[in-house]
């Protein structure tokens, strides 16, 4: 680790490894699909671990991300975002014409028109799967009526076909782990009735990863498949905020270097938030010594963190520490390589081949 510039971001390979399949597993057992959201880490490679693990598929925000992981050899592909640009059909289509299955959202009867006059000039009829608000506030229908007035008109129309439901859980970022079975199970039979009231045919996939264990087991034939995003690296959100992973989870570091300590109490180190993101926890940390000592990153600059804590004053200036971001998604956009690591030693060096495709 030594070698490593700094900073550097890290991916312990075997963690990575083992929450693939601690998944995997769970999922398989309940038989559920895993379609994993690669907007976490956008990188082929990850990619491909998960499909070699038994991923039926991925999930991606935006249509470059979706090229972007083409090369991983992936066959089912689920665009979860409200598409309307109509200069993006012929993208859509060559998308399109590379996979076995591709699906897009549709998040309103609003946006089922804009998605209708996209899917004409693609040329082709799309499979949809339809929004459902569970308590984020963000897309997707409110109520039953709305999602049953909204699949009467899809079954309608001529280019678009509805293949089931989807939600984002992400509001359980803040639900106490004590009272999140309870929450999990109510939202289950919430979205099951309300699929089961349209068609039962129909697919059901939530996403989040602080759910997707306890959603695939308490799935009871209801959901056919999950779609978190974090799960393979985890975060402080993950591993302390939610307490839906442990600790010793932790697969992804960024590895920094004390540069000054300009008065007692402090330290900066040359990672700021083009490397943390501004993301931080609800007690205001962005960063936390994955060896366990006595301080935190609670500032930054764009090139500079403010490390405080009890145990500051014992850093040295040119030491190197690991820590774990607060937010892992963001930090991996935000670099063009992370590498691959084993027994504290480097691997290799992995592309980020999703990075910045927000169009």
């Amino acid at each position: 680790m030594h070698t490593l510039p700094s900073p550097s971001i890290l991916v312990d390979r075997p963690r990575l490894l083992a929450n693939l399949r601690r998944l995997q597993s769970q999922c398989d057992q309940h038989g559920v699909e895993l379609r994993p959201h690669i907007k976490t880490h956008k990188m082929v490679a990850v990619a491909r671990e998960q499909l070699a693990a038994g991923a039926r598929g991925l999930t991606c925000a935006k249509i470059g991300e979706a090229e972007a992981m083409l090369p991983s050899g992936v066959r089912s592909l689920f665009i979860a975002h409200s598409l309307v640009d109509l200069r993006q059909a012929p993208r859509l289509a060559a998308l399109a014409e590379q996979l076995d299955d591709l699906r897009v959202g549709v998040t309103s009867e609003l946006h089922c028109e804009a998605l209708e006059r996209l899917a004409g000039a693609v040329g082709r009829r799309l499979s949809v799967m339809l929004a459902v608000d569970t308590g984020l506030g963000r897309e997707g229908v409110r109520d039953d009526a709305a999602a049953q007035r909204l699949a009467a008109r899809l079954a309608k129309s001529p280019r678009l076909e509805l293949r089931g439901f989807y939600s984002h859980e992400g509001f359980f970022y803040g639900v106490a782990p004590a009272e999140r079975e309870a929450k999990v199970s109510a939202m289950l039979d919430r979205l099951a009735a309300l699929r089961d009231r349209i068609d039962p045919a129909l697919a059901l996939w939530p996403g989040c990863s602080v759910t997707a264990h306890q959603v695939a087991s308490a799935s009871a034939g209801r959901v056919q498949a999950v779609r978190p995003g974090a799960y393979p690296f985890g975060d402080l959100y993950l591993t302390r905020v939610t307490a839906c992973m442990p600790a010793e989870a932790q697969a992804i570091h960024i590895l920094a270097t004390v540069v000054d300590k300009p008065e007692p109490g402090l330290a900066l180190i040359d990672a700021g938030s083009k490397t943390f993101s501004p993301d931080r926890t609800p007690e205001g940390v962005h960063g936390l010594p994955a060896d366990g000592r006595d301080f935190a990153v609670v500032r930054l600059n764009e090139e500079h963190g403010y490390v405080r804590g009890p145990a500051t004053d014992s850093l040295e200036i040119g030491e190197r520490i690991l820590f774990a971001p607060a937010h892992v998604c963001p930090v991996i956009n935000l670099t063009d390589t992370v590498v691959a690591m084993e027994g504290g030693r480097p691997l290799a060096t992995w592309k980020v081949e999703g990075r910045g495709k927000t169009q």
